[in-house]
């Protein structure tokens, strides 16, 4: 039985927060880190091919991590597989401070992300102590919590920055996502209780990725949920590793501007999932939902990669920013109501795995455009991988209309 239904209300409410408050320090950390890759990049001399190997290499360590500590997760608990990961990331964060050529900080980004892939477990607990009627809406609350993260992070980075002092201007931003993390861990510590269902006799055995991924791809719902993720987030994380890179050369962006326009999104995605992304589910359904956010994240792509003035690429950044507001929470919803009790790690976790194989190959794609076509090209790319996106969107909903 699921711990959600063995909690009272208070309990539930208290388990609530107290998970949100986690998420919303450790990724005010991971989102102090991300605007300031490519101008820490620069700082040791690193072409744009190498600015775009640091998220991949971080995606590397996160595609072997997510399946792993997910299945962990399952196994052992939540917690122990928390506090060990986050505390982990924390030293990560302290040893890229002191990062002494790009070599190394290729060798600290893959640890990074290796001891980062929790995604899948803090979406297990979220699951854990919700009812499967309200994770739809849940999974928003929660995309809120990491929009407002986004919100803090990059701001903070953008002020701490001092990029005319070379690789040294960024230890201050870097130390304090290292802060950010260790409060996280800390709060799991002492705050979050285990909310791993009990294995029962009949549970499920362990399995290996390949069997879990087999059994995953042959789900009617989960595996086209799996290729959606995959096929979105090639193109999403090409304009996320070439965005500071382009946002300079198209309107002489530096550090602080591109941490300002990440609150500024930040602010309206924790708007749109907290608020917004529940509400549509309730009236249109996870699937309806999830095909118009990815229309609007087509639209803001193609508005972004086209904009003459900065303005006009704000309004597409946001477009962007509400597709993806009410499309990947519900992803996970989806995932999470068709996947068994005792198998939501693993599953959740091959969602965030794939989306990190993903993440390896769109920046170095997308660096390549940038560097070989134009500095505009990432987008065209990515509002193209939109449409086969849609397609499986359309399946998804006609399978879960039959299936009700």
């Amino acid at each position: 039985m699921s711990v959600a239904h063995s909690q009272t209300p208070a309990e539930e409410r208290r388990a609530l927060i107290v998970l949100l408050s986690v998420i919303f320090l450790m990724i005010a950390g991971f989102g102090l880190v991300i605007p300031l890759l490519p101008f820490f990049a620069k700082a040791f001399d690193a072409p744009a091919w190498q600015v775009t190997l640091l998220f991949s290499a971080f995606s590397v360590g996160q595609f072997l991590g997510e399946p792993f500590w997910g299945r962990l997760s399952d196994r052992i608990g939540r917690k122990p597989v928390l506090i060990i990961t986050i505390t982990a990331v924390a030293l990560s964060y302290g040893a890229l401070a002191f990062a002494p050529n790009i070599l190394a900080a290729f060798a600290i980004r893959f640890v990074t992300g290796l001891f980062a892939g929790n995604i899948s477990t803090l979406q297990g607990a979220m699951a854990d102590i919700t009812p499967p009627e309200k994770r739809a809406s849940r999974m928003g609350i929660m995309g809120a919590a990491f929009s407002a993260g986004f919100t803090t992070g990059p701001a903070i980075g953008g002020l701490l920055a001092q990029p005319s002092r070379g690789a040294l201007g960024f230890q201050l931003p870097l130390l304090v996502a290292a802060g950010f993390a260790i409060a996280s861990a800390l709060a799991v510590v002492i705050f979050v209780r285990e909310s791993r269902p009990e294995r029962t006799a009949d549970s499920a055995p362990q399995r290996s990725r390949i069997a879990g991924l087999k059994d995953a791809a042959e789900h009617e719902i989960i595996g086209r949920i799996l290729a959606i993720s995959a096929i979105v987030v090639i193109g999403f994380a090409g304009i996320e590793a070439t965005y500071g890179l382009w946002t300079q050369v198209r309107f002489g962006w530096g550090p602080k501007q591109i941490g300002l326009a990440f609150m500024v999104i930040g602010i309206l995605g924790a708007f749109c999932q907290g608020y917004l992304s529940g509400r549509l589910v309730r009236r249109f359904g996870a699937p309806s939902t999830l095909m118009g956010g990815l229309c609007f994240m087509g639209l803001g792509l193609v508005t972004q990669g086209l904009a003459p003035v900065w303005p006009v690429a704000i309004l597409g950044f946001a477009f962007v920013c509400l597709g993806q507001s009410i499309c990947f929470p519900n992803l996970t919803a989806l995932i999470s109501q068709a996947a068994p009790p005792d198998r939501q790690g693993e599953m959740l976790g091959l969602n965030m795995s794939g989306m990190a194989m993903s993440r390896i190959g769109g920046p170095v794609f997308a660096g390549w455009l940038f560097s070989s076509v134009a500095p505009g090209a990432p987008f065209a790319s990515a509002a193209l991988l939109i449409l086969p996106g849609l397609w499986l969107a359309g399946q998804v909903r006609q399978r879960v209309h039959a299936l009700a």
